[in-house]
């Protein structure tokens, strides 16, 4: 079950929130003692993640299926980096990171128990079920839940410092309905002026798709830093007029430039880009930092003319004052 985006908190009777976990997403089916854990684009995760078994196996009745989110925790928060390095082809490796920092499942939906199937109930009906039969065990996690919609405002702001990306809203009579956007999400937004470095071009018209955005660095270096959304037929039309001017520049030529891996296609060739010279300055609106980039594509907002280039530098970026957060999960 998936959810849309909202630009603030619902709000009135029948309303449930719940921190929005920024991991991999995960239903859990546990039957006759195996575990199988499937990504959201059903890949299986069970692999990558061997320290999370034996745990589920514990903390679930058997059989069951349920619904979370896979995290690694440290004392300052989420760390996704560590998460996508989980995705990797060598045994060897995914012990040795699974031993030096594990992972740990959040649970937030209770989908089959027994041989009871459960998605036609009410979601304040699976919560209870999932409340009743999950056993204490390290490593496997309930989500916070709370009807208070000032509760949840105060998460908001408070818990983005522990990683999490925003608040889930969920109907307490809403049935289970997979692939479908029945929920809600409320996320983070900022805004920066980033200088556009490149561009990608679109593979349907070859006209400019997305624009490669960077930051300066305290030493005066151009830093990639994420891309913005893909733009529509009619945007890129009028993408290709303010950009043409400048192309064959190098503005990433110093320092961190565009490129880097899914962890879902190693391999494959990226698309083609197109440098430009850094005079270009855009606003941009972006959830959170993954590190020293954006976690998502940016969302174009206006041009600024009136910017300096050089003058669009990290210190603009405020990051959040990360907490542990073992006090996100002690309010269950």
């Amino acid at each position: 079950m998936l959810a849309k985006a909202q630009p603030e908190i619902p709000r009135g009777e029948g309303w449930l929130y719940e921190p929005k976990w920024d991991g991999f997403r995960a239903v859990v089916f546990i039957e006759s003692g195996e575990v199988h854990i499937g990504s959201r684009n059903t890949q299986p995760l069970q692999r990558y993640f061997p320290e999370l078994l034996d745990p589920l196996r514990a903390a679930l009745p058997d059989p069951c299926v349920v619904d979370g989110e896979i995290v690694i925790a440290t004392p300052d928060g989420l760390d996704f980096d560590a998460l996508q390095l989980r995705i990797h082809p060598a045994a060897s490796r995914v012990a040795m990171l699974a031993q030096q920092q594990p992972a740990q499942v959040i649970l937030f939906d209770l989908l089959s128990l027994g041989d009871r199937d459960l998605r036609e109930e009410r979601f304040d009906t699976r919560r209870r079920l999932l409340v009743d039969e999950l056993r204490p065990t390290e490593g496997i996690a309930l989500t916070p839940q709370t009807d208070d919609a000032e509760v949840a405002d105060s998460w908001f702001t408070r818990y983005e410092g522990a990683g999490l990306d925003g608040i889930v809203a969920k109907r307490a009579d809403q049935a289970y309905r997979a692939d479908q956007r029945v929920m809600v999400k409320v996320k983070h937004e900022r805004t920066a002026d980033c200088v556009v470095g490149a561009y990608r071009v679109a593979s349907a018209d070859g006209l400019p798709g997305a624009m490669l955005l960077g930051l300066y660095n305290d030493e005066g270096v151009l830093h990639y830093v994420g891309n913005t959304h893909s733009f529509s037929a009619a945007g890129r039309r009028e993408l290709r007029e303010v950009l043409a001017p400048h192309e064959g520049g190098s503005a990433f030529g110093h320092g961190r430039a565009p490129g880097g891996l899914s962890r879902w296609n190693r391999g494959k060739q990226g698309k083609q880009t197109v440098d430009l010279a850094p005079v270009l300055v855009c606003e941009v609106a972006y959830d959170h930092m993954q590190g020293p980039r954006f976690r998502h594509p940016a969302s174009f907002r206006r041009w600024r003319p009136d910017r300096d280039p050089a003058s669009c530098t990290f210190a603009q970026l405020e990051p959040p004052v990360p907490f542990d957060l073992r006090e996100v999960l002690a309010g269950a």
